[in-house]
Formats: structure tokens, sequence, C-alpha cells
């Protein structure tokens, strides 16, 4: 679809950009996700036995990256994301185009998607 990363990167920036809002009020230090050079906000509300994430990040790659995420684990059951891989970060070779420390912030939302994911499948 893309001839280059940099045309990757402004496709990343765009998704960051058509993400939508998360309400001011969610945006605490209880959802900020640890292990991010940025600072990034997700919330998961549980409806209809799925979970639907929001999210937003001060910095814009980071909120592009997120927003992936949300299409991907949004709307699904907490077991699907638990039991879910990964392997689409690798398939599409984002994480070898990222820098250390948001590779590293990458790992952390998918880490905190999952642990709202194992929360909610244990209640």
């Amino acid at each position: 679809m893309f001839n280059d990363w940099t045309e990757k990167y402004e496709y990343i920036i765009d998704l960051g950009k058509s993400l939508p809002v998360i309400n001011d009020t969610f945006k605490t230090s209880d959802n900020t996700i640890k292990g991010c050079q940025s600072k990034v906000w997700l919330y998961a509300e549980y409806i209809n036995n799925k979970l639907i994430f929001t999210a937003d990040s001060d910095a814009i790659i980071t909120k592009g990256i997120i927003a992936i995420l949300i299409r991907v684990f949004s709307n699904q059951s907490p077991k699907d994301i638990v039991d879910a891989k990964a392997d689409f970060i690798e398939e599409i070779g984002l994480k070898q185009h990222l820098s250390q420390t948001r590779a590293n912030g990458l790992s952390s939302m998918i880490k905190q998607i999952k642990l709202y994911a194992v929360g909610y499948l244990n209640k």
C-alpha cells in the first residue's frame, strides 16, 4: 500500500488524528501507560461483553501507534484480547522502524491492553 516508511509514518500520524477523543476525565495517572516515554492515556469500558478502548497521547507518532492498537483490540471480548497474538506488529515491520524507547512504549501499550482484558475476564 505504501512505497516507503515515510508514507507509513504519515499514515500512522493520520490514524492518530482520527482517534476518537478520550474524555478529559479519563486523563488521569491511573490511566497513564507506564513505560512510555510520551504521555499515553488508555481507558477501557466493558459494554455488551466487549472492551471498548479510548486513548490519547501528547506525541503524534505515539498517538498513531495507540490508534492502531485500538483498531485491533477494541470491540473484542476480554478472552479474545488475552488470547490474541500481536504478530501483526512484526509482520508490518512497525517495531523495527521505531526507536528503542518507542518500541518499549509499544510493548507497554499492548501489555496494558491485555491487563485490562485479564481484569475484566476475571470479574
